[in-house]
């Protein structure tokens, strides 16, 4: 069955958003096309405000609508701990703890030689004149437990040790809810070293 080209247009866009195959992009856009005009223009301004509205903080690299970001602009935040993230979506998951009042360093990805992302793709060069600047006691690296997570935290660990500021890894593990038979070498390895005195 050939569709209609416009239809046909917007389940090609869709298909451009990570997680979304050709069935769900097609699915998608049926149900737009099935919806009220109304639903579709709200769709449609929600996308062309969050292009014009949303921007990256200057200092930290977060999505924020006000540069600074709400974290930088704070003064109920430790400017002095720097938490570094790969994304800005990591953000809300270290604020859910309710535990972190420092502030956050995005790299925006994280090192990976073979999708050909080097030291020069990432928002490293920002860290490090944070940091030089002075006022920093502490760089927790939050980067994934994956390899290029590792190899990431590894290499800001080497640059950053020598500006004579703290750098520490966040602890990984066991997650909470799991059985121990399901868990893998390194990851029982990370939760042993990891422990604490109760």
């Amino acid at each position: 069955m050939s569709l209609p080209e416009p239809l046909s247009r917007l389940i090609e866009q869709l298909q451009k958003l990570p997680g979304i195959g050709a069935k769900g992009a097609q699915r998608l856009a049926f149900h737009v096309l099935k919806n009220p005009r109304d639903d579709a223009e709200r769709l449609c301004d929600a996308i062309r405000d969050v292009k014009e509205q949303v921007t990256y903080c200057s200092i930290c690299n977060n999505i924020t609508a006000a540069d600074p970001c709400v974290f930088c602009a704070g003064d109920g935040r430790d400017h002095g701990v720097i938490c570094v993230i790969e994304e800005p979506q990591n953000v809300m998951v270290v604020e859910k703890t309710r535990e972190f009042r420092g502030v956050y360093h995005v790299l925006m990805g994280v090192l990976s030689p073979l999708h050909g992302v080097g030291p020069d793709d990432l928002k490293i060069k920002g860290l490090l004149h944070r940091v030089g600047a002075g006022g920093v006691s502490e760089v927790i690296l939050a980067t994934s437990p994956t390899v290029e997570g590792e190899a990431t935290a590894l290499y800001l660990a080497r640059l950053l040790k020598p500006l004579g500021v703290r750098v520490t890894r966040i602890a990984m593990g066991v997650p909470v809810g799991s059985d121990l038979e399901y868990a893998d070498e390194v990851t029982m390895t990370r939760a042993m070293e990891g422990r604490r005195e109760l």
